[in-house]
């Protein structure tokens, strides 16, 4: 008799046990108005330091969390047409989100040109090139590997080709580029020494360790197509009024004054 009441007594403490853990369970589930107003963003890498400071404050201000994906802005616009879970989505080339509201898989008048951008020849401090040189320094026959993000999906690597073009060069050196897979990658081989120099987004450059770094030389605009970048809410976006506050944000005074301090030209 014993010990049929302590196999109850063991059943019941389980049981509470249980009942505790699953309370926990629940309560610690994303069900709450906390991950309700969690958002995931597709942002250019070209942004990467800009919004991870935006981020922080914005999370900050309003306590919603967001999940920030940085990658080159072609392989996310086809990521999102194949059905990639985003709320928002950060384009450096403003031409691959006004495809996506062509194609209706947008919130309708979600649509914002968010910032221009600028591309800058960079090199680390330990380099004796002259930069002031601008683009010409790249015959130099010394140089061996030039640092661009791809061409084929990166807005920053086609205004790199076309900068190159039209100061005459790319002929020449052509055969010396090495292609990151976006502009963030482009900045980690010249930073770690594996190229002697590169085409890299002037927001980039700004940043407290790539300006500790190395030093660069601003392209000037007219040797490329602008780097007219844009923001859109995602049709599919779980949570399209938290996407939108995040936009809302961006437009604000400390959003703005983010982006003005990373060197983007702001709209208007």
């Amino acid at each position: 008799m014993t010990g049929l009441k302590h196999q109850m007594r063991s059943f019941y403490y389980s049981g509470w046990l249980a009942l505790f853990a699953l309370v926990v369970v629940v309560l610690m589930s994303p069900t709450g108005s906390a991950a309700a107003d969690a958002i995931t963003i597709a942002a250019a890498s070209d942004l990467n330091f800009a919004f991870k400071e935006l981020v922080a404050e914005y999370e900050k201000t309003t306590g919603h969390h967001v999940k920030l994906t940085l990658g080159s802005s072609g392989n996310f616009f086809s990521q999102i047409q194949n059905g990639a879970p985003f709320d928002l989505y950060f384009s450096a080339d403003i031409g691959y989100p006004r495809k996506l509201v062509e194609a209706g898989l947008t919130v309708p008048g979600s649509l914002y040109p968010y910032a221009v951008g600028r591309i800058v020849l960079w090199a680390g401090k330990g380099s004796d090139l002259d930069l002031s040189k601008g683009l010409e320094v790249l015959r130099e026959p010394r140089i061996k590997k030039i640092a661009i993000a791809n061409p084929k999906h990166a807005p920053y690597g086609r205004a790199a080709v076309a900068a190159m073009e039209y100061f005459k060069v790319y002929d020449q050196v052509k055969d010396r580029l090495i292609l990151g897979e976006n502009i963030s990658q482009a900045a980690q081989f010249i930073e770690s020494g594996a190229c002697d120099v590169g085409i890299v987004a002037l927001s980039l450059a700004l940043a407290p360790a790539m300006k500790a770094a190395g030093r660069y030389w601003e392209i000037p605009a007219t040797a490329h197509s602008p780097l007219e970048q844009g923001a859109v809410i995602l049709k599919q976006s779980k949570n399209p009024e938290a996407a939108r506050q995040f936009l809302e944000f961006i437009k604000g005074p400390q959003g703005l004054e983010i982006m003005r301090r990373y060197g983007f030209t702001l709209p208007g």
